[in-house]
């Protein structure tokens, strides 16, 4: 039988949040983003982290299911829910 692999499974640490997420940010899609910020959710528990978040458990799954669509307040309340911060810096091409 084969599994469906999952990256939640394999983030461990803070280093692998922030250096799948800055991955994502910096090389990716809105969506890959979205897709990252729930893997990192699902490693560290969907329930407590809603709670954290303010919002109910379905609904993370919804916002950051792969066919999600979460508003940035939702974003950013999961991030800082997760003790995580965006910072703002000019990119090289600018």
């Amino acid at each position: 039988m084969i599994s469906k692999w999952d990256m939640a499974d394999y983030i461990e640490t803070a280093e692998d949040v922030i250096t799948c997420l800055s991955i994502a940010m910096e090389e990716g899609e809105p969506s890959d983003v979205v897709n990252v910020i729930g893997a990192i959710a699902r490693s560290k528990g969907m329930t407590e982290l809603a709670k954290q978040a303010g919002v109910s458990r379905e609904a993370l799954y919804t916002s950051l299911s792969e066919k999600g669509n979460p508003s940035f307040a939702t974003v950013f309340n999961v991030l800082r829910a997760m003790g995580i911060t965006l910072q703002a810096r000019q990119t090289e091409t600018a």
